[in-house]
């Protein structure tokens, strides 16, 4: 199949599984009727006589469609995220999380829901906007003394120090965790991630941070390109090796940082992602970044719809449904590449 029918396909699909997304629940609501609500608080147009009142309209507008987006966004975030990482450290099963995005995340929301911090002018963005602080903290952290310690960056050493700065970080958090018992559950699902209760606020914040830093990173795609055939070959060619991945790891460990942020720390999904998209289209970084983000945003729309369906009306934290998918995806990747080697 020609890569333009791929990718018409992967678009249509994406728009199939948001409105599965939005439409499936204890109640089920048609695609014919999504749209007209839609377009009703869009356009004030009128609801179609066989929408049964103000019940549908409020599950779909404030409820299910804001949580979809929300979902789409952030998966499509991570998934981004991950592809740049695998081709930025050359390593298939590398993602922010390697360089301690998600374990500062956690710590930062972890001190925010123990201590009762509050930031007035934020609100209740007081959590997402510190776990997105200490994220990030942690990742310039890890590189700045990875480029300490070697001054070429190399990619086993930016990988090394990450994992270092994640146990260690991951360390005062389960000290945290023992001693605020009171705590305990809020903790613990945070690490596990939900969309529950999320509304359209979260959504208009993230959108323009994700939006952003897809087209910015979609610009970086000739670099990534050629970085493909190594650093010394891509220093050659012009490009400035060094500047590229410190912009690449800083733009990916953001994208990560402000999905995470707003839903808590949900997994495998930038390891996936990248994979799956590759397989498909190939290894054209232009063609790889957004497809990467409809496949990201659709999985995870997916297990959304999965979390809060399956054992109906309880929900399940997203996160354990991608970690049921995604730990045998990475035993996969990993035993299949040492096999090759």
């Amino acid at each position: 199949m020609k890569q333009k029918y791929k990718i018409i396909l992967s678009i249509i699909s994406s728009i199939i599984v948001i409105m599965m997304g939005v439409g499936l629940g204890s109640i089920k609501v048609s695609p014919s009727h999504i749209i007209n609500i839609i377009i009703n608080k869009l356009f004030s147009m009128p609801l179609h006589a066989d929408i049964e009142g103000a019940t549908a309209v409020s599950i779909i507008w404030k409820l299910r469609l804001p949580r979809t987006l929300l979902a789409f966004l952030v998966g499509g975030a991570v998934a981004v995220s991950g592809s740049v990482m695998q081709s930025v450290l050359k390593n298939p099963l590398a993602s922010s999380y390697t360089l301690g995005v998600s374990s500062g995340a956690s710590l930062g929301a972890a001190l925010v829901i123990v201590t009762g911090f509050y930031i007035p002018i934020l609100g209740l963005f007081t959590l997402p906007v510190t776990g997105l602080a200490f994220g990030m903290a942690t990742v310039y952290s890890a590189v700045k003394f990875a480029a300490m310690m070697d001054k070429n960056l190399e990619t086993n050493t930016i990988i090394l120090v990450g994992m270092v700065f994640s146990l260690f970080v991951n360390a005062i958090l389960t000290l945290i965790m023992a001693v605020a018992k009171d705590h305990l559950a809020q903790l613990t699902f945070w690490q596990m991630g939900s969309f529950s209760l999320k509304d359209w606020s979260s959504v208009i914040i993230l959108f323009p941070i994700v939006l952003i830093g897809v087209i910015v990173i979609q610009s970086f795609s000739k670099e990534m390109d050629i970085m493909t055939f190594g650093e010394e070959q891509a220093f050659t060619m012009g490009v400035d090796v060094h500047k590229v991945k410190w912009s690449l790891l800083s733009l990916s460990a953001a994208l990560t940082g402000s999905a995470i942020a707003f839903v808590g720390v949900i997994g495998f999904i930038d390891l996936i992602a990248p994979h799956v998209v590759r397989k498909i289209f190939g290894s054209n970084h232009k063609t790889v970044i957004p497809m990467s983000m409809l496949f990201g945003g659709s999985f995870m729309v997916i297990c959304d719809l999965i979390a809060r369906t399956i054992v109906s009306p309880s929900e399940l934290p997203v996160g354990a449904i991608t970690a049921l998918i995604g730990a045998p995806f990475f035993a996969y990747v990993y035993f299949s590449r040492r096999k090759g080697l």
